[in-house]
């Protein structure tokens, strides 16, 4: 050391070890740091996790570079990342300590909720993603949840995730381009049931089924009945 001053973040780090023979020593402790380029936001979250049992902030960060330079040193287990930050961005800063530094779990703290960012951060080995508007209580839930294995996504990141799905997924589904009566004729037409039947069960003339069914096989680009009841089932309409 050449009697230079010890860090405030290897204090911060030893302070789990002092007192030694307390009761404390025997309690799993969560060691945390904390990788944002304003310290009053750091400050107030280092505040907010000491007074939570269980867990210590061991060092703190400004920049992504900074973060990926600490954790081989104070070995966290998890490190809570902003994404815009100098140097070293949080979600390169993720993926680099998802290599270096597989055992640190990473949690995603930013302003940013756009499907964008939350891949990126998520693609790059995040475990977690919440906004900062919801950060407290939420941030202690979302260390616990990694920490133990688990992901963690805050409400609205589920929601926007959710979403995006539901929009991607409409997009490709063939059956996205049918009408609810269409799928209702498919589905029957893939059980069995003759056009008298089907004109029967759903109040329609015989011609409008048949109508129907001409225009299921022009969507969907099939020109025989036994590809629309393969197509019924391989879509989970009908049971093979």
């Amino acid at each position: 050391m050449g009697g230079g001053k010890i860090s405030a973040d290897r204090v911060a780090a030893q302070r789990r070890y002092a007192g030694a023979g307390e009761s404390q020593e025997n309690v799993m402790t969560i060691r945390v740091l904390l990788a944002d380029d304003h310290s009053v936001l750091r400050d107030g979250l280092a505040a907010l996790l000491a007074a939570q049992g269980g867990m210590t902030v061991v060092a703190h960060a400004q920049d992504g570079l900074e973060a990926v330079r600490k954790v081989p040193e104070f070995k966290p287990d998890v490190a809570i990342m902003d994404i815009v930050m100098p140097e070293l961005d949080g979600i390169e800063a993720t993926r680099l300590l998802q290599r270096s530094s597989p055992q640190t779990q990473v949690v995603i703290l930013s302003m940013y909720s756009t499907i964008e960012h939350i891949f990126r951060a998520l693609h790059a080995g995040a475990k977690g993603y919440l906004l900062k508007e919801s950060a407290g209580a939420e941030l202690v839930a979302a260390i616990r949840s990694v920490h133990g294995g688990r992901r963690y996504l805050s409400q609205k990141i589920t929601e926007t995730v959710v979403d995006d799905y539901i929009r991607e997924h409409h997009s490709t589904d063939p059956l996205g381009t049918l009408s609810n009566r269409e799928r209702q004729i498919l589905q029957l037409v893939a059980e069995g049931k003759s056009t008298a039947d089907i004109a029967q069960a759903l109040f329609l003339s015989p011609k409008t089924v048949d109508t129907y069914r001409s225009r299921l096989m022009q969507k969907l680009g099939i020109d025989n009945l036994t590809g629309l009841v393969k197509f019924a089932i391989a879509c989970g309409l009908t049971p093979p």
